[in-house]
């Protein structure tokens, strides 16, 4: 199978990425125009719109989402290459990836540790949703069920799921961390969970809790919007145990009484693309395993 010319989807990824067709011109350094036709001409290649152009500004279509996610997945790791050789190795760079949530929530409160355990080394980090292709990186992380086929990997955290909350908007419901009911909050929860982890209706059943038929949910598409709408007090969020801890710690998030959920899936960690005999990846990644949740 042909692939669409490189110019027209070098063409639509900047016009996303600069949200305008000047923007996208400026950057690859050609004319409007230029940036139209090779719009046009990629759409009329793969038979459909990329673009809604009855809003203004125009919006990306569906077909024009799907096409954005690969190249995403795609270019994002030519640009990490290209940057890597850039630099060169006497740079001692280490990329870290892993699931935004686990990145936002378990890695990021601990990189100034990390800073000051390699200090002579360049941490980039970059992150993934769930069902995205994983970046490239030296050290990895990701979420899901044990794979036989990678033994190399170590379990950082399990799933062990439980719901929390703001205080604040408990109080305002009239309820308390040891007494809710479910029906009458708002449960936040995330489009792709249905299929990846625990979503509300499966921790509900796995809970032993009644089922919900006029619950009301608000949906994200990632799990750190998630937590930040429950932070703001906008609805009951559910939190894997080794998540949200520094939330729990300062009473931003209390855990609502009852039972937690658990599951054969977790967070597991590796060495990829054959660098695991890189002492510096392997310092790093026992830096890792060493500050799991699984009683460290």
């Amino acid at each position: 199978m042909l692939l669409p010319s490189f110019s027209g989807l070098t063409a639509f990824y900047a016009a996303v990425r600069n949200g305008t067709l000047t923007g996208a011109a400026a950057e690859l350094n050609v004319s409007q125009p230029a940036i139209s036709r090779r719009i046009a001409a990629l759409e009329a290649d793969l038979g459909c719109r990329l673009f809604d152009r009855t809003h203004k500004p125009a919006r990306l279509t569906e077909e024009g989402r799907v096409l954005l996610l690969a190249l995403r997945s795609g270019f994002g790791q030519i640009e990490q290459a290209v940057d890597v050789l850039r630099q060169g190795v006497s740079k001692q760079t280490i990329t870290i990836s892993g699931p935004s949530g686990f990145v936002a929530f378990w890695l990021i409160p601990r990189l100034e540790d990390l800073k000051v355990a390699f200090p002579a080394l360049t941490i980039r980090i970059m992150s993934h949703e769930q069902g995205e292709a994983m970046p490239t990186a030296e050290v990895s992380v990701r979420f899901g069920l044990p794979d036989p086929a990678l033994p190399s990997e170590t379990r950082i955290l399990s799933e062990d799921v439980f719901p929390v909350a703001n205080p604040l908007y408990l109080a305002r419901k009239g309820m308390s961390a040891s007494d809710v009911d479910y029906a009458s909050l708002v449960l936040l929860t995330m489009q792709s969970g249905r299929r990846h982890w625990y979503d509300w209706p499966a921790w509900l059943e796995a809970a032993g809790k009644p089922k919900l038929e006029s619950a009301q949910f608000m949906d994200f598409n990632n799990y750190a919007m998630l937590v930040n709408a429950a932070m703001a007090g906008q609805g009951v969020c559910l939190s894997w145990a080794g998540l949200l801890d520094s939330f729990l710690e300062s009473g931003a998030l209390v855990r609502i009484a009852g039972p937690s959920v658990t599951s054969q899936r977790g967070y597991f960690v590796a060495a990829r693309d054959g660098h695991a005999a890189r002492p510096d990846v392997i310092a790093v990644l026992g830096w890792i395993q060493s500050h799991d949740g699984l009683g460290t």
